[in-house]
């Protein structure tokens, strides 16, 4: 009878997830896309689509990807990462970030936004989901986030049917969850980095 040998590989477990790649990323994609939704400009144009759609596949679309499938990796694969409540911000890194190549390229290509009324049922529940697990969690500022996002895909779906000023609100709901994804990074960073207990 033959004997497999089994080569167990261990990683430490790391106390840096990689959190603040994702909520600089979608951060910067809203306060891009926000001010342009609610304020009308800069004028949409050809142009002006091609530079917010490149925008969006970049920051919001592969720096959430990025930092989704690093946690996934982490928790799934290497277990070097053992907090559950990482799974749901895993889950949704990586959506919200393919979500967003679809956008960018999209808003790049010149596609019809309407079927993107259809997706925000989708990302809405995600959102839900997030609200749901974070604040069971006890982490009221990233399920404040997933508020925000709540409110994002709500007016995102009736700007996307053209219901008038959704837009505008959409711009304002992408605005105010930007700054608090711009307080997080910040609050990550210097946690880790300088020893701040700055709530997150």
């Amino acid at each position: 009878m033959s004997l497999i040998a089994q080569t167990t590989i261990s990683f430490p477990t790391t106390a840096f997830p990689p959190l603040a790649v994702g909520f600089f990323g979608l951060g910067t994609g809203y306060l891009i896309w926000g001010p342009q939704e609610l304020l009308g400009f800069p004028t949409r144009t050809r142009q002006v689509d091609l530079s917010n759609g490149l925008w969006g596949i970049w920051m919001p679309g592969f720096m959430q990807f990025v930092a989704g499938m690093y946690l996934f990796a982490a928790l799934v694969i290497f277990h070097s990462i053992r907090t559950p409540a990482l799974y749901t911000a895993a889950l949704a890194f990586t959506a919200f970030g393919v979500h967003w190549f679809a956008l960018g390229m999209g808003r790049a290509l010149g596609a019809d936004g309407r079927p993107n009324g259809y997706m925000c049922m989708a990302f809405f529940l995600i959102a839900l989901l997030g609200t749901i697990s974070f604040f069971g969690n006890h982490d009221s500022y990233v399920a404040g986030v997933f508020i925000g996002l709540m409110c994002v895909y709500v007016s995102e779906f009736l700007s996307s049917f053209g219901v008038p000023n959704a837009e505008r609100v959409l711009g304002a709901f992408r605005i105010l969850t930007g700054l608090l994804l711009i307080y997080l990074t910040f609050a990550v960073v210097l946690d880790f980095a300088n020893g701040y207990t700055l709530p997150t």
